[in-house]
């Protein structure tokens, strides 16, 4: 149940968190934002609710906590190895002008994805014990 429980709590974080936080003046309906930029924004939640989506049945339904960690793990480790390449294609996190809250000197935007997957590798571990003790 834990592993179920861990994942569950990644996938919100793309599926509900970053939707809320981006459908917005910021991002979605920003006026300085190029429309090929918007319309590329919306595809991207909308895919990655819909993975969420998917990723929520496999673990609920199917009990294929691994491989909905997987996926999950993929989409919110995305994010992190975006924020790492950053300074090769000029992008960052935050939006420009737009305040940073910060911990552990990693920005919000960073931390929240490297947590959830964190949050997979551990679901996706506690899920193959428990299969390993069953089987």
């Amino acid at each position: 149940m834990t592993a179920r429980i861990l994942a569950t709590a990644g996938l919100l974080v793309f599926a509900v968190l970053i939707p809320v936080l981006e459908v917005n003046a910021t991002h979605v309906f920003n006026p300085d934002w190029p429309p090929h930029a918007r319309f590329h924004d919306v595809w991207q939640l909308l895919t990655n609710t819909g993975l969420a989506a998917l990723c929520l049945w496999l673990v609920w339904v199917r009990g294929a906590v691994r491989l909905a960690s997987l996926i999950g793990g993929w989409v919110m480790g995305s994010v992190v190895l975006a924020h790492a390449l950053g300074d090769v294609y000029g992008g960052y996190v935050t939006y420009e002008g737009g305040s940073e809250l910060a911990l552990f000197g990693l920005p919000a935007g960073v931390l929240i994805p490297l947590a959830a997957t964190a949050a997979f590798a551990a679901a996706a571990l506690l899920d193959g014990r428990m299969e390993a003790r069953r089987g």
